[in-house]
C-alpha cells in the first residue's frame, strides 16, 4: 500500500508541474466581450481593441524580473521590421496577468518599447492592458496559457510562466501560436495573414522557455525548475513502476514455486 501512495503521488506532482506553460488550443475561440483597462485608464471590450483585424496577443506582467523585458523588447523590433501596416492588418495586445498592476504602470511599459522602435510607429495599434472582472485570467485559460504565482523569502512576488506570441483572427479564433521570446518577421507576416483569413496554423517547434524569478536578497535569478523537475519525476516513475510490475511477478512466481515444493 504505501508503495501505491508513493506512486499516485509522483504522478501527480508530475501533472502539476505540467500543468504550467501553453496548452495549445488551436481553433477555438476567445470571448470577445471581455473588458481590459488601457494606459489611460478606459475600459474596453477585446472586440474594440482588436477592431476588426488579426491580433498579436502576448501575456507578461510589467513588473517581471525575467522573460517578460527581452520577450517585449523583441516584439518592438520584430514590429518596427514587419512588412505589414501596423493598426490597418494587425492588431497587437500586451495583456497582464498580474491583478495588482495599474494604468500608470501600463503606459510607462508602453511609452518605454514605443520609444526604442527603429521608426515611428501608431501608437494606438498596440496597447498595454491590464486586467477588468478578472478578463486576464479568463483569456490566459481561454488559450491555454497557464502560470504560477510564488513569493521569495524576501516577501517578492514573481510569477512562472512562459512565452509565446498568440494571434487570433478578427473573429476570435485561435490560429497560431509562436513560442519563445525571438520571432522571425517573416513567421508572424504569415501568421497575421493566414489569421486575417481564419486560417489555423501549425505551431513553430521551439523549445517552451521559462521566466525566471528574481531573488533580491541573493541579486541572482532562480530557476524555474518544475519543467525539468516534471521529466525527471516522470522517469523516476516508470523506472519505478516497472520496478514493481517485476517485482510483483517475482513474488508470485515465488509463491507458486513453494506451493510446487510442498505438493511435491
Amino acid at each position: 500500500m504505501k508503495k501505491i501512495v508513493m506512486l499516485i503521488l509522483l504522478f501527480l506532482t508530475v501533472l502539476q508541474a505540467e500543468s504550467l506553460g501553453i496548452n495549445e488550443k488551436l481553433g477555438e475561440y476567445v470571448p470577445l466581450d471581455l473588458t481590459f483597462i488601457n494606459e489611460e485608464g478606459k475600459s474596453k471590450t477585446l472586440k474594440e481593441y482588436m477592431d476588426g483585424k488579426p491580433t498579436i496577443i502576448s501575456l507578461n506582467y510589467y513588473r517581471c524580473g525575467g522573460i517578460c523585458g527581452p520577450q517585449l523588447a523583441d516584439m518592438a523590433k520584430l514590429f518596427s521590421r514587419l512588412d505589414l501596416s501596423e493598426n490597418t492588418d494587425y492588431k497587437v495586445l500586451t495583456i497582464s496577468f498580474a491583478q495588482d498592476e495599474t494604468p500608470p504602470l501600463a503606459k510607462a511599459k508602453r511609452d518605454m518599447y514605443h520609444k526604442v522602435m527603429s521608426r515611428p510607429y501608431v501608437q494606438d495599434a498596440w496597447h498595454f492592458l491590464i486586467s477588468e472582472n478578472n478578463s486576464s485570467a479568463v483569456i490566459a485559460d481561454k488559450v491555454g496559457f497557464s502560470y504560477k504565482k510564488t513569493v521569495t523569502e524576501a516577501g517578492v512576488v514573481d510569477w512562472i510562466h512562459a512565452s509565446t506570441l498568440i494571434v487570433i483572427s478578427p473573429e476570435g479564433k485561435i490560429t497560431r501560436y509562436l513560442n519563445g521570446i525571438e520571432q522571425l518577421p517573416f513567421d508572424v507576416k504569415m501568421a497575421v495573414l493566414e489569421s486575417a483569413q481564419g486560417k489555423v496554423g501549425p505551431t513553430i517547434a521551439k523549445t517552451l522557455l521559462y521566466c525566471f524569478s528574481y531573488d533580491p536578497k541573493g541579486k541572482t535569478y532562480i530557476f524555474a525548475w518544475e519543467k525539468v523537475a516534471a521529466t525527471v519525476i516522470l522517469i523516476i516513475t516508470i523506472i519505478f513502476f516497472i520496478w514493481l510490475v517485476k517485482a510483483g511477478r517475482r513474488d508470485q512466481e515465488d509463491h507458486q514455486n513453494q506451493r510446487r515444493n510442498l505438493d511435491e
